[in-house]
């Protein structure tokens, strides 16, 4: 079981990106880049689902779903995972727990896009996930306003760090959050499966 577990160092930050997957582009790679810089990152891990509970219909194959995020993710210091498989959790904040008993002496950092967040309360125990990790939040395209009038932003406002400010994100302890702007890669899943470039019999 231990190959199927990144390595860390004590001390290290790792941020967290969760997600089907399905498929992973260019715009999930380009929030990544983005969240190492912005936010103080020693490592991102994407956590590639076996699915999303707020989707009816089920992903693409897990396999095939690993190899393309590994064609789209290409950089030293992000490793693409199927943990949540391995650790036999469904939820986020089961996930969140399984990792930071296995990993006692790491931190870790929530990533989410915009779009995420303006559904964060829909998650399940989404409070405990916010007062358990920082979260680090990257605006995508039309999501900006919806986000920042959230449930999750308003409940969580006293704790948000300035954008500016982001590289303090890292080592600040829960709950806090930061929401940045990035340069926009408008791309989505949904989009590529709609238009024929990817299927449940992908791979």
């Amino acid at each position: 079981m231990r190959h199927h577990f990144p390595f860390a160092h004590p001390g290290q930050v790792i941020g967290l990106l969760g997600g089907s997957f399905d498929p992973a582009h260019a715009g999930h790679a380009h929030i990544t880049r983005e969240a190492l810089k912005r936010f103080g990152l020693d490592k991102v891990w994407w956590l590639v689902s076996p699915g999303n509970p707020l989707k009816k219909l089920g992903p693409a194959p897990l396999p095939a779903r690993l190899a393309r995020a590994r064609e789209v993710m290409r950089h030293p210091r992000v490793t693409v995972t199927d943990i949540e498989t391995h650790l036999g959790t469904r939820y986020t904040a089961q996930t969140l727990a399984a990792l930071q008993r296995r990993y006692p002496q790491v931190k870790f950092v929530w990533l989410m896009g915009a779009d995420n967040l303006a559904q964060f309360h829909l998650w399940q125990d989404w409070r405990q996930i916010a007062e358990t990790v920082p979260i680090g939040v990257l605006a995508r395209p039309g999501q900006r306003i919806s986000a920042r009038m959230s449930r999750a932003a308003s409940l969580y406002a006293p704790y948000r760090i300035p954008g500016r400010f982001s590289q303090l994100l890292a080592r600040a302890d829960a709950p806090a959050w930061c929401f940045v702007n990035v340069p926009m890669v408008d791309i989505s899943s949904s989009a590529i499966r709609a238009a024929g470039d990817w299927s449940a019999e992908s791979g």
